[in-house]
């Protein structure tokens, strides 16, 4: 009976933050406790134990300061790590690694001026391309990409083989319109590491991007033959078969890009596009999906526009002249540019009999469309006809 009542003294003062087992040092015990993701009760031990110290004037203790550095960073309390790292790294510069934690807190904080800094700091005592990728980070992160570019290239001048920092200087690239530069850096890192699954989906959109659309298909293709089979891979596959005429696979590539990502409306649109390409039906197959788009539109009139004239096509092609009409009114209005819209508005009323609203809509397409082109002279001959059926009615 003595015996277990020692055992649950013990494990009751197991349970007390600062209050240690016997012949357990504060260190062993806030060890013991961060590894069971007990961080703040470790930090409360560490602070105390180092008050202690402080209180009878000793020496700072590296490993209890070290401890309570990374309880902090691992807490997210990245200010009193950061301060924690910067003293033990003005107490102990010989050890670079607290500055690079140092570095590591201020980028988290989102400190960028003191990122580049410290990290300046480091990479005149030691080109470690970490601390160069952070710095690139740091610059990218405030818009500064050239500068970003120079220390992503000093990365990879130290270490080729940087799938993240590859991916980071190629999306530059590709803002920039720089396709050729970007693949140039996708083809370095793999030709040492092929079919690298976060370089190559970018050396696929580049050839995309360039219009190589066969090149960007084999690209894509061998990611999902390696298992890589996330939402831009399926994506922009689906776009370059749709772009090289193959509409049944890009149908069935952005529709397996819509069951990993299903919040993308572009993505709605280009399904309900590719659909209408292939000449499907509209109100089971075409309809639904632009519905869908609209369901989910945060309006954008270039968008707005160019669904409402899938939805006018599908209609026309049914002869549902009203709906039809409708939304090619809608397609125009969000596009103002579109006059097409207008002489087939005309057209569509002309259907229906009702020549005084198409002679009104011929007319309006006539005073903004260019005179001496094909369908200028075709609604030219339309509006005369209007007008001679208006005539027969008086």
């Amino acid at each position: 009976m003595k015996q277990a009542g020692i055992a649950v003294l013990l494990a009751v003062s197991m349970c007390i933050p600062g209050r240690l087992a016997m012949g357990q040092s504060a260190l062993e015990r806030a060890r013991q406790l961060k590894s069971v993701y007990r961080t703040d009760d470790a930090i409360s031990i560490l602070t105390r134990a180092i008050a202690e110290k402080d209180s009878l004037m000793t020496t700072l203790d590296e490993d209890l300061l070290s401890e309570l550095s990374d309880c902090y960073f691992i807490s997210g309390d990245y200010a009193s790590a950061e301060r924690a790292y910067k003293t033990l790294g003005r107490e102990f510069p010989e050890k670079l690694m607290y500055s690079v934690r140092q570095m590591q807190c201020t980028y988290r904080m989102k400190d960028y001026v003191s990122t580049v800094d410290i990290g300046e700091g480091i990479i005149v005592r030691d080109t470690i391309p970490a601390v160069a990728a952070l710095i690139g980070d740091a610059f990218n992160q405030v818009g500064q990409s050239d500068s970003a570019l120079v220390w992503y290239g000093l990365a990879l001048c130290r270490k080729p083989t940087y799938p993240s920092v590859v991916s980071k200087a190629a999306k530059i690239y590709l803002d920039k319109k720089d396709f050729d530069q970007a693949l140039a850096l996708t083809d370095s890192l793999l030709s040492l590491i092929p079919d690298d699954v976060t370089v190559s989906p970018i050396k696929g959109l580049a050839l995309y991007l360039s219009e190589k659309y066969d090149e960007a298909i084999n690209v894509f293709e061998r990611q999902i033959e390696v298992g890589n089979n996330i939402y831009p891979v399926h994506f922009y596959l689906g776009q370059s078969y749709w772009r090289t005429n193959v509409l049944y696979r890009a149908e069935q590539e952005l529709m397996s890009a819509w069951q990993i990502d299903s919040s993308d409306v572009n993505l709605a649109y280009c399904i309900a596009a590719v659909k209408a390409d292939r000449m499907l039906s509209f109100d089971k197959e075409i309809r639904p999906w632009l519905d869908r788009a609209l369901q989910m539109l945060e309006p954008d009139p270039s968008l707005m526009s160019r669904i409402h004239q899938q939805y006018g096509h599908g209609e026309y092609r049914s002869a549902h002249w009203s709906l039809a009409i409708s939304h090619y009114k809608k397609a125009w209005q969000y596009n103002p540019k579109y006059i097409s819209a207008l002489s087939i508005i005309g057209y569509c009323y002309e259907r229906q009999g009702d020549w005084r609203n198409a002679l009104i809509w011929y007319e309006k397409y006539l005073s903004l469309a260019t005179p001496g082109t094909t369908s200028y002279e075709f609604v030219q001959k339309s509006v005369e006809i209007a007008r001679a059926e208006l005539h027969m009615e008086l």
